[in-house]
Parts: C-alpha cells; structure tokens; sequence
C-alpha cells in the first residue's frame, strides 16, 4: 500500500505541475493571439484546462451566432449561452483535477486501521504461543509482537504522507480552481464584448 502511495503522490505531483505549466502557455498564447481565429489555433491540441475553457467558450459563440435567428436565439441570449458552456467547462475541468484524491484521503484513513489490525493479530499470536508453552518467555512474545509492531508502523508509511499529500494537492487545487474562475470570467466577458469579428483578443 505504501508504494502505491508514493506511486500516486508523484503522479499526482507531475501531472499537477504539467498543468499549471500548461496554463501559463495556454493564457499567454490565448492573449497574445491577433484574432479570435489565432488563438483557436494556437490552442489547438493543448491539454490546459483554460485551452478547454476556451475552446468551449469560442463553440458556443459561434454555435448561438449561426443559430440566432432560430427557436435557440429566442429562447436564450448570447450571455446565457456562453456562460453556461463555460460553466460545464469549468465544472468538467475541477472534476478532472479530483482524480486520485480520493484514493489518497481511503487510505489515509483506512491504513492506520489497517496496521491497527496486524498489531491485534499479533497480539493474538503471541498469546496463543503463551497458551502452547503453558510459560511466559521472551521467544514465545518477542516474534508476534515485532510483526505487530512492523504491521503498525507499515500502517503509519501508508497513512502519513498520504494525508500530508491530500492536504497539499487539496490546496494547489483550491488555488488552481480560483484561477480558472477567474479567467472564466476574464474569458466570458472578451467573448461578449469582442464577439468573432474582432481584430484582437486584447
């Protein structure tokens, strides 16, 4: 259990920092591009949760555009449409950044349980050695109770650094998520005020 922590915890720590590298790449391009048309392309292929962002942001723009003058046009407005796609995107992105946290917070809580268990077996063992010998020594307690205490202590390598690990990508997610947000709303409101016939992004 221990090494599929550890397993996880770096998984988890690189996929995090690809991430948020490919955030920063994926804003600079989307702002710095000269048209609309530009940073679709620039972002095209990107795994960046902003470049997904985007991408929906711009689909829904053009999806409510050409279908304006039909029954979806009367029946939500432009600002509606747009930020309900956006929102999904945003929702979808926040899901895939949970994954694997709730691996981490099972087993930190269930592995001190777990060692927990190996120290009564061992226990268990060593009375029932005693009961057999009919005489208490240090041989018949000393072998179950050091595979108690090894239970134990493998218990707490599994727990310890996966609560330290879940509280710390809790945070970086937290973090993440705020920034998201507010490039949502950065996002959202370019896409109403410089709609596809606009020169540049900014």
């Amino acid at each position: 259990m221990s090494v599929a922590t550890w397993s996880l915890i770096l998984q988890r720590a690189v996929q995090t920092y690809l991430l948020r590298q490919a955030n920063r790449q994926a804003e600079a391009a989307l702002w710095d591009a000269a048209d609309w048309s530009a940073a679709e392309q620039a972002l095209a292929g990107s795994t960046a949760p902003m470049a997904h962002i985007t991408r929906e942001g711009l689909a829904a723009l053009r999806h409510h555009q050409q279908h304006a003058e039909r029954s979806l046009g009367k029946a939500c407005d432009l600002d509606e449409f747009v930020t309900r796609a956006i929102r999904k995107a945003l929702a979808q992105e926040n899901a895939r950044q949970e994954s694997g946290m709730t691996i981490l917070a099972s087993v930190g809580s269930t592995a001190p349980f777990i060692g927990l268990f190996g120290t009564v077996w061992g226990i268990y063992h060593a009375l029932v050695n005693i009961g057999a010998a009919g005489q208490v020594s240090i041989a018949t307690v000393a072998g179950p109770i050091g595979e108690a205490l090894i239970a134990t202590a493998a218990g707490l390598a599994a727990a310890i650094p996966a609560v330290l690990a879940y509280n710390t990508f809790t945070r970086t997610q937290r973090v993440m998520s705020q920034q998201l947000d507010h490039f949502a709303h950065d996002l959202h409101a370019q896409l109403l005020t410089q709609p596809e016939s606009a020169h540049g992004v900014r």
